[in-house]
């Protein structure tokens, strides 16, 4: 049954004798050549495929040192359309499986052996010169890599829910979400260096289960929310508790938020979760334990304690509570994986992402504030729904 390729080489069983004079210095004058001190040997079963045969008649010219320079380049993305051989390549050998296609061609002192799959390709060039084999290769690649495709802005994200009659439900919906750099002006330059770490984190990284944002309404926490979902996409699934006051309450409900839902994909074993509570003031201020009984106890069981052991399970909680006001036990060190105060934006900074100083206070303003004065709207009052959709859900 075929197998991986075996086209092995070895050393040749007969070695070349020497001349027949003994002139020492002209053995030291002249060394063998390393094509006639170490031969190739190849060596063909059904094993191997038409590709390693390719391959193997690539190195032939190298090997004997016909065309001693070679030069190679990888393309990520290649273009549609694109060959990757330089102008005038006759082809000489082209193999095609499972995806696979491998192509050798040669032209006037020089060789090129192609290897694609589905987006990407190898390069090698073997020639007589290395500038000929820079030019070649230069001239098979250039142009050939395609531009990246844009990143979508949209975001897949979960919703849970515990239904009366059906209990714990989760449902999906794709949001929009910007970029950390479209959105990066809307904080203060603190936050914004905080975050900056948050948005580029890794799973291999990850230090505490907690995330917490806390400040002032209308200060931007569900909009960084939003586009830390984008940005972790690749290895995070976010989901929303709609209603965390329950979820703490009922053990059920807990129990299936900390196992996942029971629709997921195969692989979402594999990811990250991360669970948003938003508003969450009752649960986390410095009462919470007496007025919440064991919701809080719950709430840290699931971050670091037996219920969340084995779990790939990351607790977001944002709050309008300063922090002298929280739990202790909150914001233990070791807890958080972030501990981010989003605040106002200073009157400098109010002013530069506003463009003017008309509305702008003495102690800054909110980027609700600002949304507010851009729409030529008083500050004060609260934004309509359309507003809330253009400003991304800035509340």
């Amino acid at each position: 049954m075929p197998g991986r390729c075996r086209i092995m080489c070895g050393m040749s069983a007969t070695r070349r004798t020497a001349p027949a004079h003994d002139d020492r210095s002209d053995a030291l004058t002249a060394p063998t050549p390393p094509e006639d001190a170490l031969p190739a040997r190849l060596t063909l079963d059904d094993t191997d495929s038409p590709s390693d045969i390719i391959d193997a008649l690539f190195l032939g010219r190298f090997t004997r040192g016909e065309q001693p320079y070679s030069r190679s380049h990888s393309v990520d993305r290649v273009k549609k359309g694109s060959e990757l051989l330089p102008p005038g390549a006759k082809v000489l050998r082209e193999a095609r499986a499972d995806g696979r296609r491998t192509t050798l061609a040669e032209g006037e002192g020089w060789t090129a052996l192609v290897s694609r799959w589905s987006h990407g390709a190898d390069v090698t060039v073997t020639a007589v010169s290395d500038e000929l084999a820079e030019k070649q290769l230069k001239q098979a690649v250039d142009g050939a890599e395609d531009e990246p495709e844009p990143q979508s802005d949209k975001v897949s994200m979960g919703f849970w829910y515990h239904s009366p009659m059906r209990g714990p439900r989760r449902t999906t919906r794709t949001i929009t979400a910007g970029t950390w750099e479209d959105v990066r002006a809307n904080y203060t330059s603190r936050v914004a260096t905080a975050m900056d770490d948050l948005m580029k984190i890794t799973p291999d990284e990850i230090a505490g289960r907690l995330l917490l944002l806390h400040g002032p309404p209308g200060t931007g926490k569900t909009s960084a929310l939003r586009t830390l979902a984008r940005s972790w996409r690749d290895w995070c699934q976010v989901d929303c508790v709609l209603d965390p006051e329950h979820l703490f309450n009922n053990i059920g409900y807990l129990m299936d938020i900390a196992i996942g839902a029971d629709d997921s994909d195969e692989d979402d074993e594999q990811r990250w979760r991360l669970l948003l509570l938003e508003d969450c003031d009752e649960l986390i201020r410095g009462e919470a334990k007496h007025a919440a009984g064991q919701a809080l106890s719950r709430l840290l069981n699931l971050t670091d304690g037996l219920l969340g052991q084995g779990r790939r399970v990351l607790v977001g909680v944002t709050t309008n509570e300063d922090l002298e006001r929280l739990h202790p036990a909150v914001v233990r060190p070791g807890r958080c994986l972030a501990r981010i105060e989003v605040g106002p934006l200073s009157r400098q900074e109010a002013v530069g992402w506003l463009g003017t100083e008309e509305g702008v206070g003495r102690d800054g303003a909110t980027l609700a504030e600002l949304f507010a004065l851009r729409k030529g709207t008083s500050p004060s009052s609260l934004p309509s729904q359309a507003d809330r959709e253009g400003a991304g859900l800035y509340l």
